[in-house]
């Protein structure tokens, strides 16, 4: 059937069948009917949610021919960053220029960051870094992508909606994947959006088969799994000691001067192919010494006692740590043996946990709330943990491991008492 239906195209519609969205596209791809204001497409990584909506800011601006007038005049295209706008969402594979016809094609001007069409119409390209730069201009169409990880989520997006007042019935198409931060929650509940849905597997025809197979395995039953990968926007766990939101008003771009810097470890129990996850967090103490930045997870998983020793030294000199700390209940002497074969002259120090997770945990939490602890960026695979440590007891697969660690290198920065020589608990 394929095969006759193609045989009776002419040259002209063979050629122009790529360009046809409608005909390829999935049902989570093309824009709901009705009189909607917002129409956000939420999916897993790689749904296709940027050829969506690209495809849709070339629905609302080009007409039936090349220079007859669209829907839209004036677009915004606002990404977290310039250059993601630049990379993704014009120039990407599935960006506007990868998806317009050759004579329908707009034209990039860089120094005025804009796009043009053959028609007249524009898209400029906006950061939400900058909520200022949206004071002023209008449009009648906004494409929007990644508002779940904006930083300045609140103030770029209030400030877009004050530009969107050109035309009849301006619209905007939100691309992202969902967190759960106040914008989108509230996005969603209003009575003028629409949203479509899609997971990352919807679109498996144009994704590697070893990807999916990978991201299945690793994170298949994993909350992060859930957000990353089934584009399911989840709520905060009932009496989680952190939340979403907390966690990214909590992120930082500059760590700012720092001081003493460790490395705290959470050995796995196991060993081998399926061992558990070693934890591994670098936290430093601010230049003040008044809060601490954690500056990365070096978190490895399915290692030998070998392997995550070698990551935790290359962790250590990385950063020029000042120690590494790490807990000593299972392992006992074995983490402090394994890491000297590496590397002697590690300045290192065993912890020894008196309590359970959660208590230790509670006083580190406390913490955040204070504000006195930050994230340098985003760290995927330990905020997901975090999101899942309740008041009573983990929520998520397994052992919290990345959460174990982080809380050791709070504790070691921030100080508790010495329980015997060489050791200390918690």
């Amino acid at each position: 059937m394929q095969e006759s239906f193609l045989n009776e195209l002419t040259e002209g519609e063979l050629l122009a069948l790529p360009y046809l969205f409608e005909f390829w596209a999935m049902e989570h791809q093309l824009a709901p009917e009705g009189d909607w204001r917002s129409w956000v497409i939420l999916g897993g990584r790689g749904a296709g949610k940027t050829r969506a909506g690209a495809e849709w800011v070339r629905s609302m601006v080009e007409g039936s021919r090349p220079l007859d007038p669209g829907e839209a005049r004036r677009v915004a295209l606002v990404g977290e960053t310039l250059d993601q706008v630049r990379e993704v969402m014009i120039f990407g594979e599935s960006g506007i220029l990868a998806c317009s016809p050759p004579d329908r094609r707009p034209v990039w001007e860089a120094t005025r960051k804009r796009l043009v069409w053959p028609n007249g119409a524009v898209a400029q390209a906006f950061s939400a870094h900058d909520p200022e730069a949206l004071r002023g201009p209008q449009f009648d169409a906004a494409w929007v992508d990644e508002l779940a990880k904006w930083k300045r989520a609140e103030e770029s997006w209030d400030m877009l909606q004050f530009c969107l007042r050109l035309g009849e019935r301006p619209r905007q198409c939100v691309t992202t994947t969902p967190r759960n931060v106040p914008v989108l929650k509230r996005l969603l509940q209003s009575d003028t959006t629409v949203l479509t849905h899609a997971p990352t597997e919807a679109n498996r025809a144009n994704l590697a088969g070893s990807f999916l197979e990978e991201m299945r395995t690793r994170y298949g039953d994993t909350r992060l799994g859930l957000q990353e990968l089934e584009g399911k926007l989840l709520e905060d766990v009932e009496g989680a000691l952190w939340t979403a939101g907390q966690l990214a008003d909590l992120r930082v771009s500059d760590p700012g001067a720092l001081g003493r810097v460790v490395v705290a470890v959470d050995p796995p129990v196991t060993s081998g192919a399926g061992a558990d996850t070693c934890g591994i967090v670098v936290a430093a103490l601010s230049g003040c010494g008044e809060r601490v930045v954690v500056l990365e997870d070096a978190s490895i998983s399915g290692a030998s006692p070998a392997a995550w020793a070698e990551a935790v030294v290359a962790t250590y000199r990385r950063h020029r740590a000042d120690r590494v700390v790490a807990e000593v209940n299972q392992g006992g002497e074995l983490v402090e043996t394994v890491v000297r074969q590496v590397d002697r002259t590690v300045s290192y120090r065993g912890v020894y946990a008196s309590r359970g997770k959660v208590s230790r945990a509670e006083p580190v939490a406390a913490l955040y709330e204070q504000g006195r602890v930050t994230h340098l960026g985003r760290m995927a695979e330990l905020e997901a943990q975090m999101a899942q440590m309740a008041v009573g007891g983990f929520k998520g697969r397994g052992s919290p491991d990345r959460v174990d660690a982080l809380v050791w290198a709070v504790t070691e920065l921030m100080g508790r008492p010495q329980a015997r020589p060489g050791v200390r608990a918690l």
